[in-house]
């Protein structure tokens, strides 16, 4: 089935953490893909210890996307066309693609093939989409939906992001 969990809200990527340790608990292999995010995160900690979730993400920080050069964006999706090739071609009962809204809506990656490697895959293992604004093809194919809505955030009080609750 395809996933999307999408919204302006805090706890997208952490909803899809929880599927995989779920599913990691129940002996099922989780391939759990990052995009967009290339720097030490709390939760590559534990997900190290966990054998059956499998963690793929370029090697560096590229930093804000209005303040990446042409050049980065280039390199950057080129690594995440990898991931995608890479993520698809494993034996995972579940791929989830974190912050991928945001990389296809920009075009940080590949859309066509993104796209066909998602529609194939989505009959044959749980396929799970995070980020904002999820692509209307998606929405429509889409067996399930969680919108997860800011109602309040630190960030409105001038709050910054903290280690060990928001990364």
């Amino acid at each position: 089935m395809l996933q999307i969990y999408c919204g302006d809200g805090k706890g997208k990527t952490t909803a899809s953490l929880g599927l995989a340790v779920r599913m990691a608990g129940a002996g099922m292999k989780a391939a759990f893909v990052q995009f967009m995010k290339g720097g030490e995160t709390a939760e590559l900690e534990t997900l190290k210890l966990i054998p059956n979730i499998d963690v793929m993400r370029c090697d560096r920080e590229y930093g804000w996307f209005s303040a990446l050069s042409d050049s980065d964006k280039a390199e950057l999706t080129a690594c995440h066309n990898e991931l995608m090739k890479k993520v698809f071609s494993g034996s995972f009962d579940a791929v989830i693609l974190d912050e991928f809204n945001f990389a296809y809506k920009t075009g940080l990656v590949d859309r066509e093939m993104a796209a066909d490697l998602i529609m194939n895959a989505k009959d044959s293992r749980e396929v799970v989409l995070t980020g904002r604004d999820p692509d209307p093809q998606f929405v429509e194919s889409a067996d399930l939906i969680s919108e997860i809505k800011c109602v309040r955030h630190p960030y409105q009080k001038g709050i910054k992001a903290r280690k060990g609750i928001e990364y």
